[in-house]
C-alpha cells in the first residue's frame, strides 16, 4: 500500500522535525556554536529565515491566486501576505546584528573575547 501523503507533506514534517532538533542543539551549545548556528539560521539570503521568508512569500502568491478564483477567503490571502512581509522586515532587522554574531561565532577562544557588561534590561530583569 502506499504512502497517502505526498511527498512535499513528509519534506516539510522532515523540515519541522530538524528545526526541533537544531533548537535542541542551540539550547545546550557554548557560546561560539549558538552564534555560528543563529548566524547561519539568520542569514537573510542562504539561512532559514531567509528561506522561510522565501517560502511564505511563495504561499502568499498561491493565497492570492487562489483567493481571486474564490476558493479562499481573501483574509487568508492578507494574512499570509502580512506574515511574509513580516518575517521580511525582521529580517532586516536582524541583519544588523549579523556582523557581532560572526564576530561571536569566529573568537578563537573565550578568553580573547572582552569580558560580557550586563545591559540596563538585564538588571532590570534581576531585581
Amino acid at each position: 500500500m502506499t504512502n497517502p501523503i505526498s511527498h512535499p507533506v513528509r519534506l516539510a514534517d522532515d523540515i519541522a522535525r530538524q528545526l526541533t532538533q537544531l533548537a535542541e542543539h542551540l539550547s545546550q551549545a557554548p557560546s561560539r556554536q549558538a552564534a555560528q548556528i543563529l548566524g547561519r539560521v539568520l542569514d537573510c539570503d542562504e539561512g532559514i529565515l531567509g528561506r522561510f521568508t522565501t517560502l511564505m512569500v511563495t504561499g502568499a502568491h498561491f493565497a492570492k491566486d487562489t483567493s481571486q478564483h474564490g476558493i479562499l477567503p481573501p483574509e487568508v490571502w492578507l494574512a499570509i501576505g502580512r506574515a511574509a512581509n513580516e518575517l521580511h522586515d525582521i529580517g532586516l532587522d536582524l541583519d544588523e546584528h549579523a556582523e557581532t554574531l560572526d564576530a561571536l561565532a569566529g573568537t578563537a577562544s573565550p578568553t580573547a573575547m572582552p569580558k560580557p557588561v550586563p545591559t540596563a534590561m538585564v538588571v532590570r530583569r534581576r531585581r
